[in-house]
């Protein structure tokens, strides 16, 4: 074999540049290996994925129908019934957790001496569960009812305070019939 070398710049080193080829390529190959293994282990998976979500969407299919079934099977009257029962239930325990005791132990801390309460009517508010009250009340004067809505006020317990009407009596009195929210304080509830 003939080892002349005609280029302008010989290179003599030829087993170096061979090693690192044969090394470039071992490396290529190995990458090579990987990446396959990795293509073929995420084609596998995504095969079980697909399958899951294909078994998970048939089971949402059947869940869906169950429901739909058992939408069809109640009756819309059975729920209308049973919610004016429940209503009705819980109108009953606000009645029953009302402390009139605390309400006239209240008006009794605000009343002024010349005014007298001659009727209470509770009414509970449906819409925010609050509790609204009609008091009719008889004064020697319009100041001393003014002063006994001014009390309430200053308690914090009573919103809303107006007075809806009032008229001089046959004796000369003020009668003045006021309505208003009642808020007690949390723990003012009836004692059983």
């Amino acid at each position: 074999m003939i080892r002349t070398n005609l280029s302008t710049r010989p290179f003599y080193n030829d087993r170096a540049v061979r090693f690192w080829l044969v090394a470039l390529a071992g490396l290529v190959a190995v990458a090579t290996a990987f990446n396959v293994s990795r293509v073929l282990h995420y084609s596998r998976n995504d095969t079980e994925l697909g399958l899951r979500a294909s078994q998970d969407e048939a089971a949402v299919r059947d869940l869906r129908a169950a429901a739909a079934r058992e939408r069809a099977s109640v009756d819309a009257a059975q729920i209308t019934i049973a919610s004016a029962e429940a209503r009705e239930a819980n109108d009953l325990i606000d009645r029953r957790t009302f402390s009139w005791t605390e309400l006239f132990n209240r008006f009794e801390a605000t009343l002024p001496p010349d005014v007298r309460i001659t009727a209470v009517r509770p009414h509970l508010d449906d819409k925010d569960r609050h509790i609204e009250l009609v008091v009719t009340v008889l004064a020697r004067s319009i100041d001393d009812i003014n002063q006994f809505m001014e009390n309430l006020d200053t308690t914090h317990e009573f919103d809303h305070l107006n007075p809806n009407t009032t008229r001089i009596t046959e004796s000369g009195e003020a009668e003045t019939v006021l309505s208003m929210k009642y808020m007690p304080p949390p723990g003012a509830k009836a004692k059983p």
